[in-house]
């Protein structure tokens, strides 16, 4: 039987391993309903259809991967993080950001996560949006 801290470190590894995979609705379950997205540098988005719709903006103006990907938790199992790269291409203009043109960028992330009853509560996001900005040529 797995303690709670490596229930937690499994479910975020998961996590980044559906993302990678692309099967949006395997990721999406592993979300509460009210899963809160607190986004980089911007809000925070509650409940999983609006996580959703993000994930489709994303996936329209994005091509990702998550690479060298580290996930820590809590004793109790209630919190995580994980730090990794992501690699990916710009491949459609997102609303406020500069002409994506098939730009490719590689940055480190930072990630931390609320878990309740073996599921994503919440996942807040960090990375530095002006090394994006640098690498997408706008900066």
């Amino acid at each position: 039987m797995l303690s709670p801290r490596q229930s937690s470190a499994l479910l975020i590894q998961k996590y980044y391993e559906t993302f990678n995979r692309g099967d949006r609705e395997d990721f999406l379950a592993l979300l509460t309903d009210d899963v809160a997205h607190d986004i980089n540098q911007g809000g925070c988005e509650f409940g999983k259809e609006t996580f959703r719709a993000f994930l489709q903006r994303m996936d329209r103006c994005y091509k990702e991967q998550v690479v060298e990907l580290v996930t820590m938790a809590s004793e109790d199992g209630k919190r995580g993080a994980a730090e990794f790269y992501i690699e990916g291409e710009y491949l459609s203009t997102d609303e406020g950001l500069p002409p994506a043109t098939g730009q490719r960028y590689r940055l480190r992330v930072g990630a931390f996560f609320e878990i309740e009853n073996g599921l994503v509560k919440r996942i807040t996001n960090y990375y530095n949006l002006q090394e994006w900005l640098r690498q997408v040529g706008a900066a």
